[in-house]
């Protein structure tokens, strides 16, 4: 049995016409001999009746502390919702579907409510019903604990669900649909020239993800790596080839590997941040375990570290920073904060000891008179900090020199 599995955003099934949309694409698969495993998002966006936004807004307006259990139960009728519309309407179009909750298609998560992590996946009536030569439609975006607890898997998490059904089916291959024509080398609203990636590696498109690009979420591409499983990003809406995301830019054939000589993937960034600078006194060498310990208690998350001998440097989300400031000033910490940065980041496997490239970096954006508070750089990324009023410039400036 040859398994594909399909996944499709909450804009590709958002009404009557782009679910038919939807529909065509399913079969079309499943015309070349794929038994099909189609995974949805809620409807819509944030203001549409159904969204997932849209549903939590609905229990915060009655109070703004709501039991997280709760809330899972509620965010997950989203994807209930869009699943049921789109197995009706394969079922109209006169083909066998069947569709399955996370927790109906075995979807097995621990008891993180709102940001739950899969444990395991137990397939057997997905396989039941392919072999029975049904449709599977399966709700994205949630599961069932082992405490038999409806839970949801955060921002993303119907990405993960695919992926994971993917492992679990041994799969050929995992499609992402949603309403770009694949990963772009920039964000498109900052830069007007950017190009589709015919291919990307693993690793780049989690450092692509993980830095600000929203085309797929990075927990989904490590879970796809566990079995070499390729992935591509298509769009709904045309037919053109997407991009291709696997090992070494390697075709879909798993055993074949391209070489690629390109240095640079993409640019991408992140907004929101405040960076917290620290003076470090010379006679306190356990400041930054007692910053950090402090802020994970307090459950905040820090990013972009640099520890110096004399300065402690790092970022936070804006809507946390006032938090963070207070938790450090109540243990006598001086703190300095910067508000309205963001973080650009220059992306691709290909810089890995290539010569120049923070150079190139560095020259792209101070030819911009851009400021550089921060930067930082691993084998497939260099990041650098600056004010967010420069971003759109800033991006566009290292598209010229890269792309």
């Amino acid at each position: 049995m040859k398994i594909l599995v399909q996944k499709f955003g909450g804009t590709s099934v958002a009404t009557a016409d782009k679910r038919a949309m939807v529909a065509q694409k399913i079969i079309q698969a499943k015309k070349t001999g794929f038994s099909m495993v189609v995974v949805v998002s809620a409807i819509g966006r944030k203001g549409d009746p159904y969204a997932t936004d849209t549903l939590i807004e609905i229990v915060k307006e009655m109070s703004a502390e709501v039991d997280l259990r709760e809330l899972d139960i509620v965010m997950s009728c989203g994807e209930i919702i869009s699943g049921v519309l789109l197995s009706s309407t394969l079922k109209n179009m006169g083909y066998s579907c069947c569709f399955l909750s996370g927790a109906q298609a075995g979807v097995i998560t621990d008891s993180d409510h709102g940001n739950a992590s899969i444990l395991k996946i137990e397939p057997k009536k997905i396989l039941k019903k392919l072999e029975e030569n049904s449709i599977v439609i399966v709700a994205g975006f949630q599961g069932l604990s082992e405490e038999g607890e409806i839970t949801t898997l955060g921002r993303g998490g119907s990405d993960t669900t695919a992926a994971a059904l993917a492992v679990a089916l041994n799969a050929e291959s995992v499609e992402i649909y949603t309403d770009v024509d694949g990963v772009k080398t920039a964000d498109p609203r900052l830069v007007h020239d950017t190009k589709t990636l015919e291919e990307v590696t693993y690793s780049e498109i989690c450092q692509l993800a993980y830095e600000g690009a929203k085309v797929i979420h990075p927990r989904a591409v490590e879970i796809a790596m566990q079995k070499n499983i390729p992935l591509k990003i298509k769009c709904t809406f045309d037919n053109n080839p997407g991009t291709l995301i696997c090992a070494n830019g390697g075709s879909i054939e798993r055993s074949s590997i391209r070489v690629t000589d390109r240095m640079i993937t993409g640019i991408t960034h992140s907004t929101n941040i405040t960076q917290i600078k620290i003076p470090v006194p010379g006679d306190d060498s356990f400041l930054s375990k007692r910053v950090f310990n402090a802020l994970a208690l307090a459950g905040i998350s820090v990013d972009f570290i640099n520890i110096l001998p004399e300065i402690l440097l790092f970022t936070v989300k804006t809507d946390v920073a006032k938090k963070a400031v207070k938790v450090l000033e109540n243990l006598n910490i001086q703190v300095e904060k910067t508000e309205g940065c963001a973080k650009v980041a220059t992306v691709g496997a290909g810089m890995t000891g290539i010569p120049g490239v923070v150079a190139k970096v560095v020259e792209a954006l101070t030819e911009q008179n851009i400021k550089i508070y921060q930067s930082a750089d691993s084998y497939t990324s260099i990041w650098c900090l600056i004010d967010e009023e420069d971003l759109e410039k800033a991006v566009n400036a290292l598209h010229k020199k890269f792309i």
